[in-house]
């Protein structure tokens, strides 16, 4: 069912026309990938969550990612000109609170591989993965967007993607439920 009120401001500022905390409650219900951004200088790797990540163009395979001003990992992706994207996959969803901490040892679990695929921390078990190269940066508020374009992929087909809306994590419902029928269907095909 549809809610269709509508909702005023609560907090409404001088200073602004939208509340930060409304803004940030009618974002919560837009449901995000949820991929971990990585970079690595002097040999050692950094890396965060975030969830404003889109593809942006085909031709190039171009990515968009949205940084915050104060993010460590901001810093080397400007020195170095690069980036990876992990996207995760349902079940992720602890790694991804690990990385979304500040101060965390968020490379540090043993029972998590990484490896190095052109020079950037890739997690091993992750659905999706992208090397970008940094192509231009656009001021956004207390963000940057940078735009990449992606000259290395690799793909896990039948993954269910994780997600993040209303402040919890899951995947598409509708393909996690279309995915134990692929599975059947590839099973029995197998015999």
């Amino acid at each position: 069912m549809v809610d269709d009120t509508t909702h005023e401001p609560t907090h409404a500022t001088a200073d602004a026309a939208v509340d930060e905390q409304d803004f940030r409650d009618l974002m919560a219900g837009v449901c995000a990938p949820v991929t971990i951004v990585t970079a690595a200088e002097g040999g050692l790797p950094y890396g965060t969550t975030v969830s404003a990540f889109a593809s942006l163009s085909l031709r190039p395979p171009m990515v968009s990612v949205a940084l915050d001003r104060a993010s460590g990992l901001l810093a080397r992706v400007l020195a170095t000109g690069r980036f990876g994207v992990n996207v995760l996959g349902a079940g992720q969803d602890g790694l991804a609170l690990r990385f979304a901490r500040r101060g965390a040892d968020r490379f540090g679990d043993p029972e998590v591989r990484w490896e190095y695929d052109h020079g950037l921390p890739r997690l091993s078990d992750a659905p999706g993965w992208l090397v970008c190269e940094l192509t231009s940066v656009v001021e956004g508020g207390d963000h940057l967007l940078l735009l990449g374009t992606a000259v290395r992929l690799r793909t896990a087909t039948g993954a269910a993607p994780l997600v993040y809306g209303h402040r919890v994590f899951g995947t598409h419902s509708a393909f996690a439920t279309a995915e134990a029928p692929t599975a059947a269907v590839a099973a029995a095909a197998a015999r």
